[in-house]
């Protein structure tokens, strides 16, 4: 079998490698302005479809195009099992078509979709749907499967439940982070926002960070019994409004793991996860930086205390 991942993970060694990385971000951030750090991007693996001129959500949108594109091509040098583990990696993209069409539907202004080729479960389907039922009816016989109500809250939250499980039960190198990131997820919609997690919705929540969290009373019972594989995410914080920095401290540990994964790199699924999983955390420093210059560097303390 590992003839077979030869070019894929000969493929994905080579791009985590081409990451703009932590001192271009830095760099971003530190920019006199928008303008200079857009520059600076512009030599970078970020140069696809970039604007220099773009005011800060513009040049954001298109580092996450750009990542889009990068794990597009990641995924097709794979095998299959590659193919899929990069598909489910990249379920976010996904999922945000999903919420901004939703919204479309309820009379927001239309937002072009990702392009997401390969990368895409069930997206072609769910973008010709003209209704909130019509779309929850397509997730619930797709692979998504049911989020158990049609406002965008609860199909947002149950799809990114769907991708956490489906992750966790698939991805073995990548099933710490899905508990993890699930158990950041319920925290904030449960915790902080009040969403109610219903049917299909609260039974993956259940699967992956233990009934007895769900039940608990509080913020603190709650992270306190979470289940073993997601309680790191959430060890140490003692309010919901501190959930920020847990956040930051999940993309942190994402990528120490990877990276440590990529330098035991064998011919199986660990280096494609592993760059699918740097690659992310490089676009989403990377957005952070060039949030900061579009501050002015007014930000920069945040920059700093977020990304490290």
């Amino acid at each position: 079998m590992g003839a077979g991942w030869v070019a894929g993970v000969t493929r994905a060694e080579a791009m985590a490698a081409g990451r703009a990385g932590p001192d271009t971000a830095r760099r971003l951030a530190t920019a006199p302005s928008l303008s200079d750090a857009l520059r600076e991007l512009a030599g970078t693996c970020y140069r696809r479809g970039l604007d220099v001129t773009a005011g800060a959500a513009d040049a954001q949108r298109a580092v996450s195009e750009a990542l889009v594109w990068q794990l597009r091509v990641l995924a097709g040098w794979q095998p299959r099992p590659g193919t899929v583990a990069v598909r489910l990696l990249a379920s976010a993209f996904e999922i945000e078509n999903t919420h901004h069409h939703l919204r479309a539907l309820s009379g927001a202004p239309r937002r072009a979709p990702y392009r997401l080729g390969a990368l895409s479960t069930a997206w072609p389907r769910l973008s010709r749907t003209t209704s909130p039922a019509g779309l929850r009816a397509v997730l619930a016989t797709s692979a998504w499967g049911d989020p158990g109500a049609e406002s965008p809250a609860a199909v947002v939250t149950g799809m990114r439940l769907s991708a956490a499980a489906r992750t966790a039960a698939n991805v073995p190198q990548a099933a710490r982070w899905a508990a993890g990131r699930a158990a950041l997820l319920v925290a904030r919609e449960v915790r902080l926002t009040g969403l109610r997690l219903t049917g299909p919705a609260g039974r993956r929540a259940a699967s992956l960070l233990g009934p007895a969290a769900l039940r608990a009373p509080s913020f603190t019972g709650f992270r306190d019994r979470l289940a073993p594989p997601a309680r790191w995410a959430l060890a140490d914080v003692e309010r919901p409004e501190d959930l920020w920095r847990a956040e930051a401290r999940w993309w942190h540990a994402v990528e120490g793991e990877a990276l440590g994964m990529l330098r035991r790199a064998r011919l199986d699924a660990s280096p494609v996860v592993a760059a699918a999983a740097v690659l992310g955390v490089d676009a989403w420093r990377v957005r952070a930086g060039l949030e900061c210059a579009a501050q002015g560097g007014r930000a920069l303390e945040a920059f700093d205390e977020l990304v490290g």
